[in-house]
């Protein structure tokens, strides 16, 4: 693939034709923040905190939103662009209510750790913040306006990387607010829960609600997991507090999914610590139910299928796995059913 090149902070670089500042500066391990640019989303330019100096141009230029070029000389640290930084975090602190230690994002909030870099506090502004009452209608996600940065990433993220279209930016000018269909409340507009909008928010704008007060991040330790809802394999971070997960989010940069999640594998971990899950087998006899250790409770069914099998041959076991399981469980089953008992008579739910 052909390739070019342009100065970055005095250093030649190459690049692919096509790429934005932003990739090239990130690709070269210089940071440059942002708070609406979204991978693979098309480029907004509406947070003004990824400015550069380009030489030559009349203003600083959002490098998310523009392409490099041949030659172009590019300065990401100068005086120039963090006043001009430092201004952008100070009118986004003056837009909304942002009380950190109160905050559910507290730790995790992008403008907050920005703020903090660049020795920004709020004050210098008059606050134009609208008091929108906090919305946790529905089991599963809040929305607080009030912390909302019109960042746009939420409205990329069901629209171009989940194509769920559930929600858009409303109304126009200072009336401007992030929207569902009708401006209704999730749980009764067409969102379908998947938590993109959460996962990408990154103020405390959108949190995930059975998450709440349960831990700060920094309280957490975070576990890399498949997701065992079905056979896609996607990658998942449990962040777990004392031996109990708190919250799901999706990896990133891992395949396939690269950050998403449906609602299961975001949300429906609620078993894992329900009072009512088994927690040892069970082998009735009598009627009743007894606990009993794994060991038995494996050798009773073994030798059953060994009886049936000795007395009606393989073909009389057959198997259904559950199309909803892991890939590996799968295959396990499979096995089991081909190697060990010697017959072909699995299926699995997706069938049915």
């Amino acid at each position: 693939m052909a390739t070019a090149k342009l100065r970055l902070n005095g250093n030649e670089v190459e690049f692919t034709p096509g790429d934005t500042i932003l990739q090239v500066a990130w690709r070269n391990g210089v940071k440059v923040p942002t708070l609406c640019y979204l991978k693979d989303c098309t480029p907004t330019g509406a947070c003004r905190m990824c400015l550069v100096e380009v030489t030559g141009a009349r203003t600083l230029v959002a490098s998310c939103a523009m392409p490099a070029a041949q030659g172009m000389e590019v300065f990401t640290d100068t005086e120039k662009v963090h006043r001009a930084r430092r201004l952008a975090i100070e009118l986004l602190l003056s837009s909304g209510e942002h009380n950190c230690l109160l905050c559910e994002a507290n730790g995790e909030c992008k403008l907050q750790e920005y703020a903090y870099e660049y020795g920004v506090s709020a004050g210098r502004f008059e606050g134009t913040a609208k008091h929108y009452p906090i919305e946790d209608s529905n089991p599963l996600i809040i929305r607080d306006f009030s912390k909302c940065i019109l960042c746009g990433r939420c409205v990329q993220a069901c629209n171009e990387v989940q194509v769920n279209r559930a929600i858009g930016f409303g109304y126009r000018g200072a009336e401007a607010k992030i929207i569902t269909t009708g401006d209704r409340p999730y749980d009764q507009s067409d969102c379908v829960f998947c938590g993109q909008c959460v996962q990408v928010c990154p103020t405390g704008a959108l949190t995930e609600k059975k998450a709440k007060g349960l831990g700060r991040p920094w309280e957490t330790k975070k576990i890399r997991t498949t997701c065992p809802y079905c056979g896609v394999g996607c990658q998942m971070w449990l962040h777990v507090k004392g031996n109990r997960i708190i919250k799901v989010t999706a990896v990133e940069e891992a395949q396939p999914n690269r950050g998403r999640l449906c609602v299961k594998g975001r949300f429906g971990y609620d078993f894992i610590h329900s009072p009512e899950r088994l927690t040892t087998p069970l082998i009735k006899e009598n009627g009743e139910f007894r606990e009993a250790s794994w060991d038995e409770a494996l050798d009773l069914v073994a030798n059953r299928f060994m009886e049936i099998k000795e007395k009606h041959g393989p073909d009389s076991i057959a198997g259904v796995s559950c199309a909803r399981s892991t890939n590996e469980d799968s295959y396990q089953m499979q096995k089991l059913f081909r190697a060990v008992i010697g017959t072909n008579n699995i299926d699995h739910c997706a069938r049915t």
